[in-house]
């Protein structure tokens, strides 16, 4: 058996479609393209996050928020950027400590959440839609477990 044969056996043991990584991506391709179609405000899913974040914690700290929204530092500096360019988050030095930033919503970025948390939960449904109520549950269970 030559290089070649030996290619070809391995690939036809092989099945893309049977692959963790393919199916996480077009699942989230489906999700991607169910978030721009429902989201109300022009956001990415990142800032969608980072403003839910900053909701939920009231005052974050920059290096807090980037943990709590899964992002690296230069993204982090990046969201809050844009997102402080919009009006929908303010920045203050923590009192504390002059090297940090502390980040909350502004009055328009309060003003949004609603929206948002609405807008995420249709997105949900619609991205969940295919799939039982038990199905639903035990995907988003795993999925936590993988994160």
């Amino acid at each position: 058996m030559d290089a070649s044969d030996a290619d070809a056996a391995k690939l036809s043991d092989y099945r893309l479609d049977e692959q963790v990584g393919y199916l996480l991506r077009l699942a989230n391709q489906r999700h991607a393209t169910i978030f721009q179609r429902l989201i109300s405000e022009e956001l990415t899913p990142t800032q969608f996050s980072t403003l839910i974040r900053v909701a939920e914690q009231g005052q974050v700290s920059q290096n807090h928020l980037g943990r709590l929204a899964a992002m690296d530092v230069a993204t982090t500096k990046g969201v809050v950027d844009r997102l402080k360019a919009k009006g929908l988050i303010v920045a203050h030095p923590d009192p504390n400590d002059k090297r940090r930033s502390n980040i909350s919503l502004s009055a328009s970025g309060a003003r949004m959440v609603d929206v948002l948390v609405r807008d995420g939960q249709d997105i949900t449904q619609e991205t969940l839609k295919p799939l039982t109520q038990a199905e639903r549950n035990r995907l988003l269970e795993l999925l936590q477990k993988l994160s």
